[in-house]
């Protein structure tokens, strides 16, 4: 078995309502994320890959158009931008290019870290 990794940054803003964080968390406020998407299975026996990674490349660079230096609240889908949603978000829209076993978002400066894992009757080859 076999995992590969591939990340990305983005810079984004979001405002959350609601929770204990209090008054600075209600205003628009940023920060810089790091998304890395994990594709777990084995090779391709033709190609010697899990994951044609230029498919990967593509689509990750789709997702960091879609958030990068964007105001999250205001993207389809993602209207409550907490770390939780923000991975699943991606996980939805990459999902589809191959065996993608987790989706990682880090916010180093808050010390923070999601995972959103793939359902376990999601396909492995």
């Amino acid at each position: 078995m076999w995992e590969l990794t591939k990340s990305f940054n983005f810079e984004a803003a979001h405002t959350l309502t609601g929770t204990t964080l209090g008054p600075a968390s209600e205003e628009i406020h940023g920060h810089s994320f790091r998304a890395e998407v994990a594709v777990r299975g084995l090779p391709d026996p033709q190609t010697g890959m899990l994951v044609d990674l230029g498919l990967l490349e593509g689509k990750l660079a789709e997702m960091r158009r879609t958030l990068d230096h964007k105001f999250l609240n205001r993207i389809e889908g993602l209207e409550r931008p907490t770390l939780e949603n923000i991975t699943r978000f991606i996980f939805d829209r990459v999902q589809h290019i191959g065996p993608v076993a987790r989706v990682t978002i880090y916010r180093d400066t808050c010390g923070e870290t999601c995972t959103y894992y793939a359902p376990l009757d999601h396909d492995h080859r």
